[in-house]
């Protein structure tokens, strides 16, 4: 079990120490262990996957580093390998391409652009419990996927702005977004509404959208303006007992801007009152305090446990590939 593994330490801001415990958890093949493939590695983990999920639980996300994970056909048998179902990326934001099975690009944004911290798809009701990234390819420089533990958020938030907090309990959020008439490969939310609901026919869009969303309006240009319903921005993970920074608030807020989309109206209170600019400005300020920043080794795959730990991307100077794969 966990005698195949040798725990790996790095200096902070790479990794920290909150309450006693390391975030993330790191851990590498023992040099007496038998991982030296990609099968005894997948073997290794249908075997033991009750040990991993417990280290999931407990730290927040675990890196996976010096496997024989070497390409993106074994990234996705090394996912597979632990039983979870895919989750289609439907109603998520980001522009992404299919690689190879369930595996595929991460956020294609330009490599200057910084994307914020969210739990991903929080916008949605359906969204993944399991995230992995996989480095097919490290950056020379930048490109981190820094990682925050979403509960410190919450009591770090309760304490600077209480009346905020509580705000966002009494109301929640909506999120407002219009979708292009294409991929826009030149935003961080270019993906159009075709790729987002998966058919080029606008009644089935529609039906789509309005599973995930609670209003659509189609605007004379071709593109798809879609408004959720009323979602919560805290939830209480049943499993730990612990509050969570569940949204995407200060992602939506800083990030979805572009020709279509300005942050004033991309993410309002659920009374329809919008954020205050200095108070996202301390959120941001405290989600960069408390994030872990590890510098991407070439095949390394970490795997986050989305309803815990919200995620980001670092800007980066090319060449850089992260893969990703999404679980039910």
């Amino acid at each position: 079990m966990a005698s195949q593994l040798v725990e790996v330490k790095l200096p902070e801001p790479q990794q920290k120490v909150f309450s006693g415990e390391v975030f993330p958890y790191i851990v590498s093949p023992a040099e007496s262990s038998d991982l030296a493939d990609i099968n005894k590695t997948c073997n290794w983990v249908e075997n033991n996957r009750q040990y991993v999920e417990s280290c999931l639980i407990k730290y927040g996300a675990v890196l996976f580093r010096g496997f024989p994970i070497e390409n993106p056909e074994m990234f996705d048998k090394f996912v597979k390998s632990f039983g979870y179902d895919a989750l289609p990326y439907v109603g998520g934001a980001a522009p992404r391409k299919l690689v190879v099975g369930d595996v595929f690009t991460s956020n294609e944004a330009p490599p200057e652009m910084l994307i914020p911290f969210h739990h991903e798809m929080a916008q949605v009701p359906t969204f993944p419990n399991v995230l992995f990234f996989f480095c097919n390819i490290s950056p020379p420089e930048g490109g981190q996927t820094p990682l925050v533990l979403s509960n410190l958020v919450y009591q770090r938030m309760l304490k600077l702005n209480e009346p905020f907090v509580n705000k966002l309990l009494d109301l929640g959020v909506k999120y407002t977004r219009v979708l292009p008439n294409g991929d826009d490969p030149s935003s961080p939310i270019g993906r159009g509404w075709q790729s987002t609901y998966g058919t080029t026919n606008k009644e089935e869009a529609e039906k789509k959208a309005l599973e995930l969303v609670g209003s659509i309006e189609w605007l004379s240009d071709g593109c798809l303006k879609t408004i959720t319903d009323v979602l919560p921005a805290i939830r209480e993970d049943k499993r730990t007992g612990k509050m969570t920074w569940f949204n995407s608030v200060i992602a939506v807020y800083r990030g979805w801007k572009d020709s279509r989309n300005s942050p004033e109206t991309s993410i309002t209170f659920g009374d329809g009152s919008p954020m205050d600019p200095d108070v996202m400005t301390t959120l941001e300020n405290t989600l960069n305090e408390l994030a872990t920043d590890f510098l991407w080794k070439k095949h390394d795959v970490v795997m986050v446990d989305n309803r815990q730990v919200l995620h980001g991307r670092r800007s980066f100077v090319p060449p850089r590939q992260i893969l990703a794969a999404l679980c039910k």
